[in-house]
């Protein structure tokens, strides 16, 4: 069978590289028993190394080519491709356990990917994968940094995030224009963050929409221009400096007042 044309609407860049494809397949090693989804399997390059190494694997591909594709090339996954969107699907629907989640993820809607997972964080103990360099670098880093967001806070919340190795355009075809990096998400301790979790949402969420102001500027949507308590050491810095242990004890504290008022 012919292969697979990548298609721009879809956001395929297919990798080529099979050292590449086995070590993003190893990110998974210490959970061989655990039961794995593969994310845009395209023409099967990470799922040949899933496969061999005896995991106990489904992949969801929206592209009905590359669908007929991995019928034909790969007999062992006759009964576990899911033609469907994974953003549409419902997970626990397909696993009422715990499973891990894989992919070389189409760059135009991985950070949609990354907050589906963490709807089923309870589920999934590791995600990892390919993504475009810039969004790696804004899950995994640190308080301080420009890169970290929204998206930082919110994931690192419920999960340990490894930036392990960036990957070049041109072991892709076509080569997108950015660089790639394989991340790995691994569920941290926590089992409920202490305050209430849609509040929390939203005060990172307006913070960060003016992440260049302190928090007593940015937060005034939420607690309005008469908050009694701005002199707080905690008003004076920019959301990029808080730790997600911070962003919980300032929950909390605009929980009190919303409360009161």
């Amino acid at each position: 069978m012919r292969l697979v044309k990548p298609k721009k609407a879809l956001g395929q860049h297919f990798l080529k590289d099979l050292q590449i494809a086995q070590r993003i397949a190893n990110t998974l090693a210490d959970y061989k028993g655990t039961p794995v989804l593969e994310i845009g399997p395209g023409m099967g390059v990470l799922t040949q190394f899933l496969l061999e190494e005896g995991h106990d694997l489904k992949v969801v591909e929206l592209d009905s080519e590359s669908v007929a594709y991995l019928e034909q090339n790969f007999p062992d996954l006759k009964g576990r491709i899911i033609a469907q969107d994974f953003l549409k699907l419902d997970l626990s629907q397909l696993y009422p356990d715990r499973f891990c989640v894989i992919g070389n993820y189409p760059y135009n809607i991985s950070s949609q990917i990354f907050f589906k997972v963490l709807d089923y964080k309870e589920q999934i103990p590791c995600c990892s994968g390919m993504i475009q360099k810039e969004v790696a670098e804004r899950l995994a880093s640190a308080p301080g940094s420009k890169a970290y967001g929204i998206i930082s806070v919110l994931l690192q919340a419920w999960y340990d995030i490894e930036y392990l190795f960036t990957v070049s355009e041109q072991v892709f075809n076509p080569p997108p224009k950015v660089k790639s990096a394989v991340i790995r998400m691994t569920r941290n301790s926590r089992t409920e963050l202490g305050c209430d979790e849609k509040l929390f949402k939203t005060v990172v969420k307006t913070t960060f929409n003016q992440r260049r102001k302190t928090l007593r500027n940015s937060i005034k949507p939420i607690l309005g221009k008469d908050f009694p308590d701005y002199h707080l050491p905690i008003f004076d810095k920019r959301p990029e400096q808080l730790s997600v242990e911070q962003f919980i004890e300032l929950t909390k504290l605009v929980s009190r007042y919303i409360i009161k008022e």
